[in-house]
């Protein structure tokens, strides 16, 4: 039974796909990748969320608390919660900056405002080095979600299986495609965390469920574990909205107004993060060997859930990762033909994007089979990369003027020392090393662009 409602979901999600490229004809490149910016509020409020609560939500919230204790979602809420006010305030401005410059891309951007191709091409291969371990993060999520339901497959055939659904999805229509299927995702996935955790709060009860849990974990955070998740929150909720797939969704929107209106809603989703900590403290309190931590939702869900629920619950997490993988697939393949091979004729660049796509996948899947990680690794090594684009994106929302050798050694520089510390394992009192090396980004941003004024006001 629960093979049988999870196979039919997935054949619904490929029928929505084919239905989202009803009257559309042979797609431009503007349609397929951004939908002509012609979505509403409805198809950009479900698209923006289907990139934001992913398989991570369902795979590695729970996970980072089964292995890491409740400290671990004081960062997972914090930064998400954090990011929604700059989403607002930022979100329209960018769809203005994609519209002034007929952007696609983030590059497009760089390129459009700085005017400089080494900086379009720092962004753009910056962009698809950092991508890679999202789209391993997603998955990731995909293994455990599937094994962590009991279905005993090969990682292999569940990796390749789902690289083929998402390059299917991307193949039918583009972005319209993932705009339609995200609808479903949203609404399978809302009800499979609720149904777990009012499932865990009936069976075993949440008092029971938290008391139990407390003996196995403790509450207390120490002021290094503060420091990081502070420090955390503030990194990547700067680096929120600066994700390339992030700007791509803000460019399908009609106007900077349905902007807006998405993001006031979006705070909502959180309201089902209180069912997502009940199953990770079941997990604890029923003291469950899970082969990894990142099977920990679905461990309360087979003890506790019927088999049609489950095919349900499989579907939504299958669903949340093909999305978003999706999605890092529609943003990367366009930087490659627009960003990083200039000339290909617009009438080609949908070709070669897809064909780029399969290449991303591939080595998603090589990575995510050779050096499988705690989810919270990926997701941090991601941002290391990407919040370093954030001082040269404002500088591009608020039409500032900055020199581009600034903002690209200042970026190389963020970047280059955020892997750096990473690989020598730097501890700076548990302080986020992405943040730190933000702060010498800015530095060395400033120091480059004011040194030629300094320069001349000493010669005078």
């Amino acid at each position: 039974m629960t093979t049988a409602v999870f196979l039919g979901f997935i054949v619904f999600s490929l029928y929505l796909a084919i239905r989202s490229k009803k009257g559309r004809g042979t797609q431009s490149m503007h349609d397929f990748f951004v939908a002509s910016r012609q979505f509403g509020a409805f198809l950009v409020f479900f698209l923006a969320a289907g990139e934001i609560y992913s398989i991570g939500t369902m795979v590695g919230f729970p996970g980072g608390i089964y292995a890491k204790g409740p400290t671990y979602g004081v960062w997972f809420l914090g930064y998400i919660l954090l990011a929604y006010p700059l989403g607002y305030f930022l979100g329209p401005k960018i769809w203005q900056a994609g519209a002034r410059y007929n952007a696609i891309t983030l590059p497009d951007l760089f390129k459009g405002h700085y005017g400089s191709r080494a900086l379009e091409l720092i962004v753009a291969g910056s962009s698809i080095l950092f991508l890679l371990p999202w789209g391993q993060l997603q998955f990731t999520g995909l293994v455990a979600a599937l094994k962590g339901l009991g279905w005993e497959f090969d990682p292999v055939y569940l990796v390749m299986i789902s690289a083929a659904l998402a390059f299917t999805y991307i193949a039918i229509s583009g972005v319209r495609a993932s705009a339609y299927i995200a609808i479903l995702k949203d609404i399978l996935m809302v009800v499979a965390i609720v149904a777990t955790g009012v499932a865990v709060g009936w069976k075993a009860g949440v008092g029971d469920v938290f008391h139990a849990a407390s003996l196995h974990v403790s509450n207390q955070m120490s002021d290094t574990q503060l420091r990081f998740s502070m420090s955390t929150m503030l990194f990547q909720a700067l680096g929120f909205y600066v994700m390339p797939f992030a700007v791509q969704n803000f460019f399908t929107a009609k106007s900077a107004n349905t902007i807006r209106r998405t993001q006031v809603a979006m705070p909502l989703y959180m309201l089902m993060y209180p069912f997502l900590v009940l199953a990770s403290y079941y997990a604890i309190s029923q003291n469950l060997q899970l082969a990894s931590p990142n099977e920990a939702f679905f461990a309360a869900a087979v003890r506790l859930l019927p088999g049609w629920l489950l095919g349900l619950v499989a579907a939504g997490a299958a669903l949340s990762g093909l999305l978003v993988l999706a999605g890092i697939c529609l943003a990367i393949g366009p930087i490659v033909t627009r960003n990083l091979l200039p000339g290909m004729p617009e009438a080609r660049q949908k070709q070669g994007a897809k064909v780029v796509i399969v290449i991303y996948l591939v080595l998603s899947i090589a990575m995510t089979l050779a050096t499988p990680n705690l989810m919270l690794t990926l997701i941090n090594t991601t941002y290391y990369g990407v919040t370093q684009f954030f001082p040269g994106v404002l500088v591009i929302l608020f039409s500032l003027k900055v020199r581009p050798l600034a903002i690209a050694l200042g970026i190389v520089a963020g970047q280059a020392l955020a892997i750096v510390l990473y690989v020598q394992q730097a501890d700076f009192g548990g302080i986020n090393l992405g943040l730190i090396s933000l702060g010498v980004n800015l530095l060395v941003t400033a120091l480059v662009n004011y040194a030629p004024r300094l320069a001349r006001v000493q010669a005078a």
